[in-house]
């Protein structure tokens, strides 16, 4: 009994002791005074220690909770020598895309303890990558992940110092960086060879911006599976991944007889292009079937509902941060990860083409 009341006279020393919720956040000797302990055994219970009694660690735990105490990142960073935060070198997310890489991320950063510094690129080249590589350095992030998919970003990766540590998100066959990547070049192939295996006898392509490795991989992907099927390859056609160049190829499209089957590079050209195929009174799937990339939202929402080929954002973003968690602890080379395999939704805009 007299140790329980020994306890409970020191909780109730620490309470009058306890400063008042708008003077000043708990600290670590808060907690210890709560709990009837040193502060190294509080510190040796946050880090996880084994050599904490059971009964011992459960009393810190609970003044802990009582106290609303948060450990503070940058102190417990000069003890392991890593400040638990991790950079993220990105470019236009208000595309879907780019945006859900970022979210995956940020998901897989959290799920692992660190948080997530952000740099957006204002010019994708190599000064601007390089710039802000500098930046979240200068913050003193433990490693950086760098979504990369245009040329010029890509290229930049060849003249990165060699810390912070740094991953590759997207960045080609050819990155210099342990890298990250959505397989799009099997992707595309699913959805060409989705519409081939329909009947029809070729199948056009509106492409994404010259300067995109994904735009790149995805032109290699649809001009290899009508070749490898004795196929017609039609001259594809440039768009920005915006919806505006969907419509302006799909009133191109339009006025071009003998098309019955389209794939587009993502879901927001796939929109316009259906939008300029009902002004001009072509059917979707009817006359022309259509196929997207991404499965956005939207997709299953549009009319008719799109074909299109799933990417898994959320599993690119494990891998890059598995990837660079491993680089961290490893003194060697750590090979990168297999490409994220996409997977074909079959919706109502792709059909067999009509008898002529």
């Amino acid at each position: 009994m007299s140790g329980l009341a020994s306890e409970s006279s020191a909780r109730r020393t620490a309470r009058r002791e306890r400063p008042a919720e708008s003077a000043r956040p708990a600290v670590m000797t808060d907690v210890a005074k709560l709990a009837g302990v040193s502060h190294q055994t509080v510190s040796r219970v946050l880090n996880s220690s084994p050599q904490v009694r059971p009964e011992t660690r459960e009393k810190v735990l609970r003044a802990v909770a009582e106290l609303g105490y948060r450990p503070n990142a940058m102190a417990r960073g000069l003890v392991s020598r890593r400040s638990k935060v991790l950079g993220v070198v990105t470019f236009d997310t208000c595309l879907y895309g780019p945006a859900c890489m970022m979210l995956g991320i940020e998901r897989a950063a959290r799920a692992a303890g660190y948080g997530v510094s952000i740099v957006t690129l204002e010019q994708v080249d190599r000064g601007g990558v390089l710039a802000a590589v500098d930046t979240l350095a200068d913050q003193g992030v433990d490693g950086v992940i760098i979504i990369a998919p245009q040329i010029a970003a890509a290229a930049a990766l060849h003249k990165l110092p060699p810390r912070p540590v740094a991953v590759a998100v997207e960045a080609g066959q050819d990155a210099p960086l342990p890298s990250a990547a959505v397989d799009q070049f099997e992707g595309t192939r699913l959805a060409v060879q989705h519409l081939l295996d329909l009947g029809h006898a070729t199948v056009w392509h509106v492409s994404g911006p010259s300067d995109s490795l994904e735009s790149r991989d995805r032109i290699d992907g649809w001009r290899h599976t009508l070749t490898a099927a004795g196929a017609a390859v039609p001259p594809p056609i440039g768009g920005d991944w915006s919806a505006r160049s969907g419509y302006e190829a799909g009133l191109m499209l339009a006025a071009q007889p003998g098309v019955t089957a389209v794939f587009t590079s993502n879901d927001q050209m796939a929109l316009g292009l259906l939008r300029a195929f009902a002004e001009r009174g072509i059917r979707v799937p009817e006359d022309v079937s259509v196929v997207g990339f991404d499965d956005i939202p939207e997709a299953a929402y549009l009319s008719p509902p799109l074909t299109t080929v799933r990417q898994d954002f959320d599993e690119v973003g494990r891998r890059s941060m598995g990837l660079l968690l491993r680089l961290l602890e490893a003194e060697g080379e750590v090979p990168a990860p297999p490409p994220v395999v996409p997977t074909l939704v079959v919706r109502e805009s792709s059909a067999a083409p009509r008898p002529a």
